[in-house]
């Protein structure tokens, strides 16, 4: 019994960390939401560097007067870096915020998400729960297939990241540990 637990331990831990689709952009919908349009090019430029823009605007008859800009950074090793705030700058208008994110090359995706503040001094989730849009890089690696436009940032010798090599060693390890106690 403890050989079939151990085996399915390891083999759990094995499983990707996420569920989406490599190279797949994702984007939630703005309905009821206060946010009428939201403008960012579909790939980050992570072979080249630069910046990440993105923009939105608000609808008129909504009391939002800032709004935050929520991104987190997945690398081509397979790290997330945890998620940075940003304070979106309010243009002259009133009803469009625009910002940006340095890209550095090994750059796989970016997260974001928002938060709204009202007049009042009430603050929105946009989504509610998790990150609501995902941007894909030009040369990306992800459990342990490499995507994108771009050919430059592939590394051959490595068939997979240091981080996943060492959660299988050490997943295997214990489950051998657990065997072995029988």
């Amino acid at each position: 019994m403890r050989g079939l637990f151990a085996i399915l331990l390891v083999g759990m831990l094995m499983l990707p960390a996420s569920a989406s689709a490599g190279g797949v952009n994702e984007a939630s919908s703005l309905d009821g939401t206060g946010i009428k349009s939201l403008d960012y090019e579909d790939i980050l430029r992570a072979s080249s560097g630069g910046n990440f823009e993105i923009s939105l605007e608000i609808e008129d008859d909504t009391n939002i007067s800032e709004v935050s800009w929520v991104t987190q950074v997945c690398v081509n090793t397979g790290v997330c870096y945890p998620p940075e705030e940003r304070q979106m700058e309010k243009n002259h208008n009133g009803l469009s915020f625009a910002n940006s994110l340095e890209v550095q090359p090994g750059y796989s995706y970016v997260n974001w998400k928002f938060i709204l503040k009202t007049d009042d001094g009430s603050e929105s989730l946009v989504p509610e729960v998790g990150f609501g849009w995902k941007v894909w890089s030009d040369c990306w690696f992800d459990n342990g297939t490499w995507g994108g436009s771009e050919t430059s940032c592939k590394d051959d010798d490595s068939m997979m990241p240091g981080f996943t090599i060492s959660l299988a060693m050490v997943s295997v390890g214990m489950a051998a540990l657990m065997l072995g106690r029988d």
